[in-house]
């Protein structure tokens, strides 16, 4: 081994004696230290005191330290405090302004220890430091554990094998436990409730790599269970002495339990809210939305929800209940958390106006008084004496009282500045009072939901109105003509906004000839309805004139060119009894299928057509045989159309319904419906079946 090599080596510690680590503290206050003997001659003189006064030990070895350190002033009184200190062995200490090697001087801390050898000779031993150093330390001694006192932080410090050497106020109230149940211990000891594997792993990676963890967020007490859930901000740092050395681990944990909770709750709100713009308005009943509305809030928001209408907005009166006067509500429904097994909850909906009954309710209710205002109503403790004005009737009070009825409130349902009704709210096993954070949270649901109830009562309005109008257009009960067996259905669409053009008819005409129609107007609603009676009308009109389908087909063409741009499909057939054939003329209409005895049904092979409205298409009339027990089937394309299958796929399935159909036309018509019509209601459909019978032989001739 080199020169350089050996100077660079460690010793090496024998494996029986630990590591002696110099302490930092020590070195931050460069205590000097040196020996006098009983004449005050220096005979001992340490580096530290060479680099505080500037002597080396060459210069200060033999001299008399009063001489050297002491200024004139000071010189007699430091004498007789030595001289008493050799004397009687006490022990004395003194602030001084020592002399330094420069000339100048430095305020000094000195303490002077009188020593004895096996000889019986005393000496003093003089230990010094600077006292602005000393000071200092002092300083941040104890601002650092007035600091780490009154924190409102909670602090604590671990030795390098993870046990606690101390625990401060605040972190005794985050545990819920005494310092004293903490020090000494490790976290698996003092913390039983705490994950300590994570805990302690976290510190061990701080330990070996002097890296901070900050802010890591600890949920749950860490010191035992709690009613309630708790957030800590966590942070882990290395501690280390002026020299480096690893002393332990420090952490600060910071209670973040409120913002943890307004974070939890705002995801909730976030949540509720996009789960109701999902879940409310799938459909346009009003029945079907309102108890969307109310499962959404369930159990989220409300251990019982109910949602009300006002009778007069049903039936599309705006004119709000006089001041004074009782407001009158139809229930929509009732929704309960778990499906109301408990009877607390149970209690709670059948003190509820069930759904489909109309209620009246006084102004003193606070549904009422929800309504009449536009502006929720909160109860957030119910007590005795509320019960009345929430509760529909002394029995329904009864019921909420026995429920535990807690918490109550009432939304107003607000579309387009029209109060449609409200949504009632009830808390029971939910601990939590309704607050304005609920209130907001109801409000906004409501308002979602009002938009979507008044298009759903709406929609149902104009349903209603497109079907009565249709229904009043379509036949009433066409009676058989001559030669033929009738069997009809018109079936509306499913919504309302798919109401509207779909028609058939029966025209007796001269000759014991009949007019058999279909038709569809493209589009649908109040208009296409109104379109289709105009067409059907001068369908029927013109039947009357006799003439041949096509020439009919070309006058309804011009009769829908001047209806606004409304298209239309048709059919047109009429059956002569005498020569057992039909005379069919087609516009743009789906084929009519032939039913023969023995013989699988058919589509008739007919000319497209242009559809009605397009103008200057001409149409033609094809001949089609229809002896005695044939049969005819008309239809919309309602009845066969769907979104997902195409429509030669759609006849296919037409003609292999119609291959097992019963001889019963009516009976029929049902087959057709409940086979093809299955889950596809988008569509209005018209069906029309004719048979042709034998004539009557008692029926005079012409």
């Amino acid at each position: 081994m080199g020169a350089t090599d050996a100077f660079r080596a460690r010793p090496v510690q024998p494996a029986d004696r630990p590591a002696l680590v110099p302490g930092g503290l020590l070195d931050v206050l460069g205590v000097a230290a040196g020996v006098l003997d009983r004449e005050g001659r220096i005979v001992l003189w340490s580096p530290q005191a060479e680099q505080l006064f500037g002597w080396s030990a060459a210069e200060a070895l033999g001299q008399y330290a009063a001489r050297l350190l002491v200024a004139e002033d000071d010189v007699g009184a430091v004498l007789e405090l030595f001289a008493e200190v050799m004397r009687e062995g006490e022990t004395f200490a003194v602030v001084f302004p020592a002399r330094h090697k420069d000339g100048g001087t430095r305020l000094v801390e000195f303490r002077n220890v009188r020593l004895e050898d096996r000889h019986g000779d005393f000496y003093a031993l003089g230990i010094a430091t600077d006292r602005e150093v000393l000071r200092g330390v002092e300083r941040d001694l104890a601002l650092s554990l007035r600091l780490v006192e009154q924190s409102p932080i909670g602090l604590a410090v671990f030795d390098t094998e993870l046990r606690y050497v101390l625990v401060n106020p605040a972190l005794e109230r985050l545990h819920g436990l005494p310092a004293a149940a903490c020090v000494g211990r490790t976290v698996r000891e003092a913390l039983p409730h705490a994950d300590a594997d994570a805990i302690e792993g976290a510190m061990r990676r701080v330990l070996a790599t002097g890296t901070p963890l900050l802010d890591e967020l600890r949920i749950g007490r860490a010191g035992g269970s709690a009613t309630d859930e708790e957030a800590q901000l966590v942070s882990y740092y290395r501690l280390e002495d002026p020299g480096g050395s690893v002393l332990g681990v420090a952490t600060s944990a910071v209670d973040v339990t409120d913002r943890h909770r307004a974070n939890k709750e705002d995801r909730r709100r976030t949540a509720l809210i996009a789960d109701a713009s999902v879940l409310i308005g799938t459909t346009l009943e009003l029945e079907q939305t309102a108890r969307e509305l109310a499962e959404v809030v369930v159990p989220r928001l409300a251990d019982v929800a109910a949602v009300d209408i006002l009778d007069t907005v049903v039936d599309g009166d705006r004119t709000a209940a006089p001041d004074g006067q009782p407001a009158v509500f139809r229930a929509l429904a009732v929704a309960a958390a778990g499906g109301a097994e408990s009877s607390s909850v149970a209690d709670a909906v059948r003190a509820a106006d069930p759904p489909g009954q109309i209620a009246k309710y006084d102004p003193d209710r606070l549904v009422a008084r929800c309504v009449r205002t536009g502006r929720p109503v909160r109860v957030s403790h119910v007590r005795a004496e509320d019960l009345p004005g929430i509760a529909r009737d002394d029995e329904a009070a009864r019921l909420l009282a026995r429920a535990g009825l807690h918490s109550y409130m009432a939304v107003p349902l607000i579309a387009r500045g029209e109060v449609l009704g409200a949504l009632d709210l009830k808390r029971l096993t939910d601990p939590r009072p309704f607050d304005e954070a609920d209130a907001a949270l109801a409000a906004e649901l409501a308002a979602r939901a009002a938009v979507s109830i008044d298009n759903a009562r709406w929609y149902q309005r104009e349903r209603a109105t497109a079907l009565t109008l249709q229904r009043s257009l379509l036949p009433q009960r066409p009676q058989d003509p001559k030669g033929l067996e009738i069997a009809y259905r018109y079936q509306p669409a499913g919504t309302a906004s798919r109401v509207g053009g779909d028609w058939f008819d029966v025209v007796p005409q001269d000759g014991d000839k009949s007019a058999l129609v279909v038709g569809d107007v493209m589009g649908s609603g109040i208009n296409a309805a109104a379109a289709m009676g105009q067409l059907r009308t001068a369908a029927r009109t013109l039947a009357q004139l006799g003439l041949d389908p096509a020439r009919v087909l070309r006058h309804l063409d011009r009769t829908a060119s001047g209806l606004d741009q409304m298209i239309a499909t048709c059919l047109y057939t009429v059956y002569d009894p005498q020569g057992g054939t039909c005379c069919v003329a087609n516009a743009g209409h789906l084929p009519p299928v032939v039913l023969r005895p023995g013989r699988p049904p058919a589509l008739v092979d007919l000319p497209a057509g242009a559809p009605l409205g397009v103008g200057g298409i001409p149409f033609e009339n094809t001949a089609v045989d229809l002896k005695p027990g044939d049969r005819l089937v008309l239809y919309t394309d309602g009845l066969v159309e769907t979104r997902d299958e195409s429509i030669d796929t759609r006849l296919e399935a037409l003609l292999t319904v119609l291959a097992d159909a019963p001889e019963g036309l009516e009976e029929t018509c049902d087959l057709l419906l409940t086979s093809l019509r299955s889950g596809n209601d988008q569509d209005d459909v018209a069906l029309l079946i004719a048979r042709a019978v034998p004539p009557d032989p008692a029926a005079p001739q012409p």
